[in-house]
């Protein structure tokens, strides 16, 4: 069985991406890692070259005309993905933001060792943390999706879906897949509210061609944690890979876990899941077998 990873990145250090952390997290379990860096204005490309010399690389150029439900970022999944050679069993997908925790290790590759040689089943589905504004807080409201597709099956048909958040195959079929009992620590919302800022100006910018601002024309202000509907403290443990940017947080967000903001629909929804274990409704972008 041989495990090959793969990621997408540009612009990693102006915009605070933990893509260091990220591919570090799952060196460990994989055989080989491809990552598609995309021309940027910083030295993404010499950063993600400093982590490991065995890394394979493919430079890219991004097209920014592509706003069209932010589908570019599919396009750099996928040129990442293609880069796999054909006697990988599974590939291992994180996003720039993503890390795995280490105590997920042995989950992970007995799942993979269970079901790599089960035709019907495409990929696994983990569990999700948001963190959002600070190490200390996660997003907890049922407007966050809470699991998603990271290891698919090296199957030339299988490809990056929307704007990358999922996988689909063939005509549009969705993925069928087996949970297993391991979470990726997403964090996408932690970053200094100024960083933040310029980082989701940028990223709206890849969804509509009105939204977002160059970086050189945003005012000096910070983005606005206060906004968020439901938080919870978090009381496990960060990967061993974050300890040294953990250290070097230099931001605080004041937030009372008592007050929340979210709809009743959402209320209903949290409460269900919680009791219930399920979340009515909820938009799967994969079949559970």
């Amino acid at each position: 069985m041989k495990i090959s990873g793969f990621t997408f990145v540009r612009n990693a250090i102006q915009f605070d991406y933990p893509v260091v952390e990220a591919i570090r997290s799952i060196l460990p379990l994989c055989d080989d890692m491809y990552v598609a860096v995309g021309k940027s204005d910083d030295d993404t490309l010499a950063l993600i070259q400093s982590i490991d010399p065995e890394i394979h690389i493919l430079e890219t150029v991004w097209d920014d005309s592509l706003r069209k439900g932010g589908e570019v970022l599919a396009i750099e999944t996928n040129k990442a993905l293609k880069m796999i050679p054909p006697d990988t069993t599974w590939c291992f997908y994180l996003q720039a933001d993503e890390v795995v925790h280490e105590k997920y290790y042995a989950p992970i590759r007995e799942a993979m060792h269970a079901w790599k040689d089960h035709e019907e089943v495409d990929g696994l589905l983990f569990n999700y943390l948001h963190f959002y504004g600070t190490y200390d807080y996660i997003a907890s409201s049922t407007q966050w999706y809470r699991r998603e597709i990271r290891i698919i099956k090296n199957d030339p048909s299988i490809y990056s879906y929307k704007d990358a958040q999922g996988f689909r195959k063939g005509a549009n079929q969705k993925l069928k897949v087996k949970p297993i009992n391991a979470w990726i620590h997403h964090y996408g919302w932690v970053k200094h509210p100024r960083t933040q800022l310029l980082k989701t100006r940028n990223f709206d910018s890849l969804y509509d061609d009105n939204a977002g601002q160059p970086a050189e024309q945003v005012p000096v202000e910070e983005y606005d944690y206060g906004n968020i509907d439901q938080l919870e403290r978090f009381k496990g443990s960060h990967p061993e890979v974050m300890f040294e940017r953990l250290k070097r947080a230099n931001w605080h967000l004041d937030h009372d876990p008592k007050r929340i903001k979210t709809p009743w629909k959402h209320r209903f929804k949290y409460f269900v899941e919680k009791h219930f274990g399920f979340i009515p409704w909820e938009y799967r972008n994969y079949r559970i077998i």
